[in-house]
């Protein structure tokens, strides 16, 4: 048997005892592979994990010299806090108060305009789907539309020629949300960033944009394992792993050499679900 479906079972037997309601479990250990499913294969909206797409795509066009990361985007668009940058939108530390709410893209004319008019309150962590989005709102003046722009550059190499990426009443891309990949898409994406940027031999990106988004953590607050701290679209934990994490249980896990992607819908289980992933591939 090898590592991967090893814990692949060690996982699934988990899941099945605990209850939790996964989709999809897909495992990869060093070039190993193994795959199980609760549910038919169909694509799923992947909620947050798809933050990780604005980083890439940040990340493409620092590689490209379009922007720096820590450039403040009061250099491309008026903002009421000049020394907020792209790094700080992006790990949610720009310290600009506009918390999550269901209805935040129809909440204002402009949800991006609302944003950078409010003051910042120095590198104070603040989860919000509205500084993601408004990130790429910014580098959509440099780039042009994020998902044209991003699709021969990663779309393409990781086959998903058909997917979409939903859009606000603008016309912009939701930014934090709206990408629905099957299972083993979402894993494709994990591969890629295992192995910092790398995909079938092509670099697509530089490694240090994959390598800060789990590096140069953000403190949060929390006193939660798995919490603590936030970098470019990745939470530092549970344990000595790190994870991109959407609601309801949309998983990435990494731990190692082993690549852990999850689909479900369970968003009060997803938390133990990770640890355990954690401890399961550190140990096997």
């Amino acid at each position: 048997m090898t590592a991967a479906a090893r814990l692949r079972d060690i996982v699934a037997d988990l899941i099945h005892e605990v209850g939790f309601a996964a989709h999809g479990l897909h495992v990869r250990v060093g070039d190993t592979v193994a795959q199980h499913r609760w549910t038919p294969d169909e694509r799923e909206e992947i909620h947050s994990v798809t933050k990780a797409l604005c980083v890439l795509a940040a990340g493409i066009a620092t590689d490209e010299g379009r922007i720096s990361l820590d450039e403040p985007v009061a250099h491309i668009v008026t903002a009421r806090a000049e020394d907020v940058t792209f790094r700080h939108l992006l790990s949610m530390s720009s310290g600009i108060d506009l918390p999550w709410s269901p209805t935040m893209m129809t909440d204002w004319p402009d949800l991006a305009e609302e944003f950078l008019s409010r003051p910042s309150r120095g590198r104070a962590f603040q989860y919000s789907n509205a500084s993601t989005y408004t990130a790429m709102h910014v580098l959509a003046q440099r780039v042009g539309d994020i998902e044209e722009y991003l699709r021969p550059r990663l779309f393409a190499p990781l086959g998903w020629d058909d997917v979409s990426w939903s859009r606000c009443p603008h016309g912009r891309v939701l930014g934090g949300e709206g990408v629905a990949l099957r299972t083993e898409e979402m894993a494709r994406l994990g591969h890629f960033l295992r192995d910092r940027g790398i995909w079938r031999g092509r670099a697509l990106l530089s490694p240090g944009i994959v390598d800060a988004m789990h590096a140069g953590w953000t403190a949060t607050g929390s006193e939660t394992d798995g919490y603590r701290r936030y970098a470019l679209a990745g939470w530092d934990g549970p344990g000595d792993a790190w994870r991109l994490h959407g609601a309801f249980g949309q998983l990435i896990v990494f731990a190692g050499d082993a690549v852990v992607t999850v689909t479900a819908d369970d968003h009060t289980g997803a938390d133990a679900i990770a640890a355990f992933i954690a401890e399961a591939a550190t140990g096997s």
